[in-house]
C-alpha cells in the first residue's frame, strides 16, 4: 500500500472492476467524480478472483493490473492498486473497504464509484447492507438515465441510511464497455481512441482477447 498511501488524504475514492481491459470510459468517469467531489486520490483496484465471474472468463490478474497501471500513470490523482489481486481467495469489496479504513486516517471519507446499472448488482454482494452503509457512493449515469427506481430500491433496502451518501453523476463516456472492446479485438476491429495507446499496445503485444489460431491486427 505504501506506493500510493497518502496520510494527508481526506477524500479517497475506490474504482473497482475487472478492468478487462480498462478504457477511457473508466478514466473519464473517475476524473469527473474526482473533480465534482474534490477527491485527493482515486484508487483503481482490479479485482483478483471475482466471485460472480467464472475464472476462465477473466484475463489473468497481472495483465489487468499492468493495463490499469499504464492507463493511470499520467494522472497525479490516480493510483493502481494490487490490493485485491494479491489477496488470496475470492475478492469481496467489503474486505477492501475495511482494509482501506485501517490504512487511511480515521477521518478520511471513502467514496465508491460505480455505474448506475452495476449498482443493482450490489444488492446481492457479500455483506451488501454493511457496504452500503460504509461508503459514500457515486453512481455514474448516461445522459437521460432514469434514476427514480434505483433511489427507491436503495431507500427500501437500507431505510436507516441517509440518501445524502448516494450521488448520481452524468458521464457521457459510459457508452464504452470492456465487453465491446474484447469483441472488437476478436473480430479484428479497431479499438484506437477507446483505450489509452499504452493499453492498446499492451493488448496487441500480449495478444489478449484473441484466439491463438486466428490472430487479428487490432491497430
Amino acid at each position: 500500500m505504501q506506493d500510493y498511501y497518502n496520510p494527508q488524504a481526506k477524500r479517497v475514492a475506490v474504482m473497482g472492476g475487472t478492468f478487462d481491459p480498462i478504457h477511457y470510459g473508466h478514466l473519464v468517469t473517475a476524473e469527473a467524480v474526482r473533480h465534482e467531489f474534490q477527491l485527493d486520490q482515486v484508487l483503481f483496484i482490479p479485482t483478483g478472483k471475482p466471485p460472480h465471474k467464472a475464472a476462465d472468463t477473466v484475463s489473468d490478474s497481472e495483465s489487468r493490473y499492468l493495463m490499469t497501471l499504464l492507463a493511470t500513470e499520467s494522472n497525479d490523482h490516480f493510483y493502481a492498486s494490487r490490493m485485491e489481486i494479491d489477496r488470496s481467495g475470492f475478492t469481496y469489496t467489503i474486505d477492501t473497504i475495511h482494509a482501506l479504513q485501517q490504512i487511511y486516517p480515521v477521518d478520511t471519507e471513502i467514496f465508491f464509484i460505480t455505474g448506475a446499472d452495476a449498482f443493482y448488482q450490489m444488492f446481492s454482494w457479500h455483506n451488501a447492507e454493511e457496504l452500503l452503509k460504509t461508503c459514500t457512493f457515486v453512481a455514474a449515469t448516461r445522459p437521460g438515465y432514469q434514476k427514480e427506481e434505483l433511489i427507491q430500491r436503495i431507500s427500501a433496502t437500507i431505510q436507516d441510511h441517509p440518501m445524502q451518501r448516494f450521488h448520481f453523476l452524468e458521464v457521457p463516456a459510459l457508452a464504452i464497455s470492456s465487453s465491446d472492446i474484447r469483441a472488437r479485438v476478436r473480430s479484428g476491429r479497431p479499438i484506437k481512441y477507446l483505450v489509452p495507446e499504452a493499453v492498446e499496445n499492451f493488448i496487441k503485444k500480449h495478444r489478449l482477447y484473441q484466439k491463438e489460431e486466428s490472430p487479428h491486427d487490432i491497430s
